[in-house]
């Protein structure tokens, strides 16, 4: 695949995705968008990847939100092509753990990128917001939807409705990130992470995010069914035997994903 605006980097079974745009701060058009949908899609079908990791280019911004001059020349149906809400839900439903980086601003469209992964682990120097109100439009990246699920309906209002744009101790205090860490630890705290979560048994990995997603729109007798469903899918994986074993043994398991 021929990338214009993504630098990818495979190593130990963790693959990095760095948005790479530092001239524009790392803003997202509608091909990067797309670079970005599918190349998540190749990493998800590489049995090789077990975390994937996403960041910014340079150390200002993880992704500064969608490009306005491509926001200002959209038209009213150009909403269903390629919609940022399908890209970052695709993201949200990936196989792989996925872990966002964040080094600097994640304002905008990249604000509800962060909130499509599993983890965010942000520096001491990172700002996020959902600024979109601001130029008479709102967050439809998911950002009404995802945000309100992950910090509740106030403090979503509080940062969609103003437009304010908070730091990583705000951020943290009102639960939209994981971690806050020094600015140059960042990267090594994310992939000691990465590499934690790439030891970890993958079909179980990803039938567990599947229940997950789920419980935050099933009612609890279908998120209780579908969760009784997936353990029985694990109770026959090699993956099943060999933690059992390794625990029994004691030692560390080494997982195939089968």
């Amino acid at each position: 695949m021929n990338l214009n605006y993504l630098l990818i980097d495979i190593s130990d079974s963790i693959a990095t995705i760095t948005i790479n745009r530092p001239e524009f701060r790392n803003s997202m058009d509608v091909d990067s968008w797309e670079e970005l949908r599918e190349t998540v899609r190749i990493l998800n079908r590489d049995e090789n990847v077990r975390a994937i990791i996403i960041t910014g280019a340079g150390d200002k911004s993880f992704a500064s939100g969608a490009d306005i001059n491509w926001i200002k020349h959209r038209k009213p149906l150009d909403i269903y092509d390629a919609a940022v809400q399908d890209v970052l839900l695709e993201l949200y439903k990936s196989y792989k753990p996925v872990i966002a980086a964040v080094n600097g601003y994640a304002l905008g469209g990249g604000c509800e990128l962060m909130v499509a992964c599993d983890f965010r682990i942000v520096s001491d120097r990172a700002k996020m917001g959902q600024p979109e109100i601001n130029l008479g439009i709102l967050p439809a990246g998911g950002g009404t939807q995802q945000l309100t699920k992950l910090i509740g309906l106030q403090n979503a209002k509080d940062l969609i409705l103003t437009g304010k744009i908070i730091d990583a101790k705000e951020a943290y205090r009102i639960g939209l990130v994981n971690e806050v860490v020094e600015h140059e630890a960042l990267m090594n705290r994310v992939h000691e992470l990465a590499a934690d979560l790439a030891k970890k048994p993958p079909i179980a990995l990803k039938l567990a995010k599947i229940a997950l997603n789920e419980s935050a729109t099933a009612d609890l007798s279908s998120g209780l069914a579908l969760e009784k469903s997936l353990q029985a899918i694990l109770f026959g994986t090699k993956d099943k035997v060999e933690g059992t074993e390794a625990f029994f043994e004691k030692r560390q398991p080494n997982f195939v994903g089968e």
